[in-house]
């Protein structure tokens, strides 16, 4: 069966499941989910001794679902030291729902053999796990979503959290939880404060115990189930850099040029607009080129937006930026500001772009500066599958943002490594080209058809411009055309759009 950008999607998947029909074709009216509520007496404590008595507490069993936030990327400890606790219990078959899942999560593929995990709903893969997972490791077909994706899911039920296990940098013995003021800070936690609210039991792990209250709290202990200290709860060197610094590479930082003059003569750009740039080297380095223009136009922006980096909160300092909304930092200038700066707020990840609420804040958002591992003639974006078609990266905020800000501008290079980045249909779709206005690379700029605003705009503005084939005809020119990847039929993982609808799958690889 295909959907309606023409991915074909199995019968036996698509029989139980809604096809992607368009960005905004679904609209959604029902009824919260409800976690269980026990209460807590005057005297009754909430610290326990170790990770096994919380588990046994919990009433944790086989086939329940559990889950987990990424706000410690590579320097995760928690995720890998609970399943191991869980595996001991002889705990099997549950399901994993991470907000994602990195590198670093390696011991997970014998937990996975071993029965302990049999299902898996995640934003990225990445690492060994994601590449035996592209090899057909799991019966089940893990379900990828978008950050906005997944908050709806949890929101609606579609993901019932029986227990979650999130990491605290500081917590006192009462469970009022922060990314802050411990040793492993990390910041916002803005994908677990979403899991605090709507699971049936909480577990705060930390390595800091602070005295209450320990305010103010990302997780309120209105939330919180049981707490548990550790000795270590994660590596801060994984966590978060000591600074996001930015790109030398001259290819990227032409691209980043280019970013800025589309952002400036778009229209868009003037006083009081807002926007959300990446963490890649040229989408960083595009916050560069727009604080210069931003100063010498006398423009200042109402908010920026997402993960959150060092030149973000600079250019808040500077008085830029009015006020930063944060999901999740991801340097030490980001973790420190979310301190001491009134004006940089913590939101989790249903405020940031659940598309089902009345109102996330992507939705106020007028550019969104994002990068793709390859886009194809249609516009549609590929952030999640390598050349290779193995599972290496993250949907994360890709589509939820594309879909909601006025410009979405895609940066990307022609080719990397010999391999065309531009090409007639990607690996896996992640963000419709619907949802694209403009692609930018190192030799000038594809707008999409359907802004023929945008083209016209442009037609006035210092900046090479092209089709969209132009360019992949001028990549294959100079390497070819790619031999293509071969599948099997087992569909090892599938792709949500933000509303719950597929919009494809990721097929076994040969």
């Amino acid at each position: 069966m295909k959907n309606s950008i023409g991915r074909d999607i199995p019968e036996n998947i698509a029989k139980d499941k809604r096809l992607y029909e368009g960005e905004f074709s679904m609209d959604s009216t029902i009824a919260k989910a409800s976690p269980v509520i026990k209460s807590v007496h005057p005297g009754q404590g909430k610290l326990v001794d170790n990770l096994e008595e919380a588990i046994v507490k919990c009433g944790l069993k086989d086939g329940m679902t559990i889950s987990f936030h990424h706000h410690f990327r590579e320097g995760d400890y928690i995720l890998n030291m609970v399943i191991e606790v869980i595996a001991k219990l002889g705990i099997r078959n549950l399901t994993l729902a991470s907000s994602s899942l990195s590198v670093v999560h390696k011991p997970l593929i014998k937990f996975i053999k071993d029965g302990v995990i049999s299902k898996i709903t995640t934003s990225g893969l990445r690492g060994t796990l994601a590449e035996e997972i592209s090899k057909g490791l799991m019966d089940d077909p893990v379900i990828i979503r978008s950050h906005g994706g997944r908050a709806r899911a949890i929101e609606a039920g579609d993901i019932k959290i029986d227990v979650a296990f999130l990491g605290a940098a500081s917590s006192d013995e009462y469970g009022n939880a922060s990314g802050s003021r411990g040793s492993a800070n990390c910041g916002s936690l803005g994908y677990g404060k979403i899991d605090a609210l709507y699971a049936d039991k909480v577990v705060i792990i930390t390595d800091c115990l602070v005295d209450f209250p320990n305010a103010p709290a990302s997780i309120l202990q209105t939330n919180v189930d049981y707490v548990v200290k550790v000795d270590k709860i994660g590596d801060p060197a994984g966590i978060a850099s000591g600074a996001t610094r930015y790109t030398k590479n001259p290819k990227e930082l032409l691209m980043a040029e280019y970013a800025n003059k589309v952002i400036v003569g778009s229209g868009y750009f003037k006083d009081g607009f807002s926007f959300q740039t990446g963490t890649g080297g040229a989408t960083l380095a595009v916050s560069r080129f727009l604080r210069n223009e931003m100063i010498k136009s006398n423009i200042k922006a109402n908010f920026a937006l997402g993960g959150i980096t060092k030149q973000i909160v600079e250019m808040h300092e500077e008085g830029l930026i009015k006020h930063i909304f944060d999901v999740q930092g991801f340097d030490l200038a980001a973790v420190e500001s979310i301190d001491k700066n009134p004006m940089h707020h913590e939101i989790d990840s249903s405020f940031y772009a659940n598309p089902h609420n009345k109102g996330c804040i992507a939705n106020k958002l007028d550019v969104v500066v994002l990068s793709a591992l390859e886009i194809d003639t249609d516009f549609n974006v590929n952030v999640m599958t390598g050349s290779d078609g193995v599972l290496r990266g993250a949907s994360g905020g890709h589509c939820d943002t594309a879909a909601c800000a006025k410009l979405t501008i895609i940066i990307s290079p022609l080719i990397r490594g010999r391999i065309p980045c531009i090409v007639d249909s990607v690996n896996t779709v992640i963000t419709p080209g619907d949802s694209v206005d403009v692609l930018v690379t190192e030799i000038g700029i594809a707008i999409n058809p359907k802004r023929e605003d945008l083209i016209q705009r442009f037609s006035k503005v210092d900046i090479p411009i092209f089709t969209i084939q132009e360019l992949k005809d001028k990549i294959e020119r100079i390497v070819g055309i790619p031999d293509k990847i071969e599948y099997d039929d087992k569909v090892v993982a599938i792709v949500e759009y933000r509303d719950g609808s597929i919009i494809d799958v990721v097929r076994k690889i040969k």
